[in-house]
């Protein structure tokens, strides 16, 4: 068997710096430290971190008063903000610096009372928080048929912003179709879909017309993971998403002689590792990773920490 490791892959400059905040607090403060939903969208990260003695919470009210708080990678409302200075917490705000790009683009159109469409995903933790800026401005859509029906009281303040982790295509199609019945409608002078998501999903689209089966590793509830795999299917092959090795059907592998194998943007690489063990347990496999673009991006630490 072949397998073709795509790279870019994993953990993108907003995963890394959400989880070095949270160790970095730990290791400063003691724990316990709280962290308002998860740092990021993947279970295994998420229980490394509370076995080091982060505690998640859903709810503001299940901390307690003076505690140190994190804000996850998907960012908050103005509301998150407003409570946790009531109940005198000390907020390490680990918001992905590009969701923060997208909550100053709302505020900006807001300000100029325009009606903000954000491209999104309904109930997704970074779509609530961004929607929380301008309650009263944005009009929530996600798909392309939602672009066609809605309607605006003055199209000539409009204006859209999106999910930094959608689907670049689907996203342009949504896009195209808001020009189309809006061609005065105005939007971030740069995309809002992050490099980190435009580079992994460039990178199956090119590499998924190689393999006979598409892994994914990622968890069910992020985004950029899901898309991956997505996008292999939307190629016409068989992708699977996976939380680790132990999610392999080994069905799947029937028949296969090349694998495709990448991992969403909140992924530790020792998962990857262990899908190809898994891999080369069954059979002999040759293993060639594949860049097709390099990234060298990096945040920095919260200033709390600097």
């Amino acid at each position: 068997m072949e397998i073709i490791v795509a790279k870019p892959r994993g953990f993108c400059a907003g995963v890394e710096r959400a989880i070095k905040s949270v160790e970095a607090a730990l290791e400063r403060y003691g724990p316990p430290v709280y962290v308002l939903n998860h740092i990021v969208h993947n279970a295994h990260v998420v229980n490394e971190l509370r076995e080091k003695g982060a505690v998640f919470v859903r709810h503001l009210d299940e901390v307690p008063r003076g505690a140190h708080l994190l804000f996850s990678a998907h960012g908050v409302g103005p509301d998150r903000w407003e409570k946790a200075k009531t109940l005198d917490l000390q907020v390490i705000d680990a918001t992905c610096p590009l969701v923060e790009k997208v909550h100053h683009e709302a505020r900006r159109f807001a300000s100029k009372d325009f009606t903000i469409i954000l491209i999104g995903e309904p109930g997704h933790d970074e779509t609530v928080g961004t929607m929380g800026w301008a309650p009263k401005h944005i009009r929530l859509i996600q798909t392309k048929e939602d672009a066609e029906r809605i309607e605006v009281e003055n199209p000539e303040h409009l204006a859209y912003i999106t999910q930094t982790t959608l689907s670049v295509s689907d996203c342009q199609e949504i896009i195209a179709v808001l020009h189309r019945r809006f061609p005065r409608i105005q939007g971030p002078p740069k995309q809002d879909i992050c490099y980190a998501t435009s580079n992994r999903q460039a990178a199956v689209n090119a590499l998924a017309k190689e393999a006979d089966l598409v892994l994914v590793v990622g968890d069910a509830e992020s985004a950029n993971s899901n898309r991956l795999a997505s996008i292999a299917q939307g190629h016409g092959k068989p992708a699977h998403l996976i939380s680790d090795a132990g999610a392999i059907d080994p069905q799947w592998l029937h028949g296969v002689r090349r694998v495709l194998l990448t991992s969403g943007a909140s992924v530790p690489e020792r998962l990857v590792r262990g899908v190809i063990e898994y891999l080369q347990g069954i059979e002999p496999c040759t293993v060639e990773e594949r860049e097709m673009v390099e990234e060298n991006v990096h945040f920095r630490l919260p200033k709390v920490f600097s």
